[in-house]
C-alpha cells in the first residue's frame, strides 16, 4: 500500500469516525428534547452502592402520578440542589401531586420531611465514574479546543487536492 493510500484511507477513517460521533450527539440532542432526558452527577455517596459517588445518571422528567415505591427520583427543592433517592411511600396530595418519602440507599434513616411533588426526573440508568469527565469536558478552554481541535479535523478532510497530482497524471509544462 502507498503512503497516498494510506493517506487517503486514514482521512476517510477520520471522517467516518467524526461522522458517526455527530450522528451521537444529533441522536442525544432529539432524545432529550422528545423525551425530556437529562443528565445528574452524583456528588455524594448516599445512594451508594447502587449509585456511587461521582456517577453519571441518564433521568426523565415523569408525572407524580407515575412514581413507584422503589424508583430512584430526583427531587427539585426551592432554594436548596436538588436531592435523589429511592421513594419508599407514595400518597395522594392536592390535584395531580404526590406526597413522597425518600431515603438514600446508604442512609440509615428516611429524609427528614417527605416532598410534595407534580413532577420528578426519574433515574433511568447510571454509569459510575462518569461524572467528572463529563464535568471537566464541559469547561470553557475544552470546549474551545475541542471545537478548534474539530475545526482542524474537518479542514484537513475536505482542504481540495491536486487532482492530477493524486491521480498519478504528469502535465507537462
Amino acid at each position: 500500500m502507498s503512503h497516498r493510500d494510506l493517506r487517503s484511507r486514514s482521512r476517510e477513517a477520520v471522517l467516518n469516525i467524526a461522522a458517526a460521533g455527530g450522528a451521537v450527539c444529533i441522536l442525544a440532542v432529539v432524545c432529550a428534547v422528545l423525551f425530556n432526558i437529562t443528565l445528574i452527577m452524583f456528588k455524594t455517596g448516599s445512594m451508594a452502592p447502587s449509585i456511587p459517588a461521582g456517577s453519571l445518571a441518564v433521568v426523565r422528567e415523569i408525572p407524580a402520578g407515575e412514581i413507584n415505591v422503589g424508583d430512584v427520583v430526583t427531587v427539585d427543592r426551592p432554594g436548596k440542589l436538588p436531592i435523589t433517592h429511592r421513594v419508599q411511600a407514595v400518597a395522594a396530595a392536592d390535584g395531580d401531586g404526590r406526597t413522597i418519602t425518600m431515603k438514600g440507599d446508604a442512609n440509615a434513616e428516611a429524609d427528614p420531611a417527605p416532598y410534595v411533588v407534580e413532577r420528578v426526573r426519574l433515574v433511568l440508568w447510571s454509569a459510575p465514574g462518569l461524572a467528572r469527565p463529563v464535568a471537566a469536558a464541559a469547561n470553557p478552554v475544552v470546549l474551545g479546543a475541542t471545537t478548534v481541535a474539530v475545526s482542524a479535523l474537518v479542514t484537513w478532510v475536505l482542504w481540495p487536492r491536486d487532482v492530477r497530482r493524486t491521480s498519478g497524471q504528469h502535465v507537462a509544462a
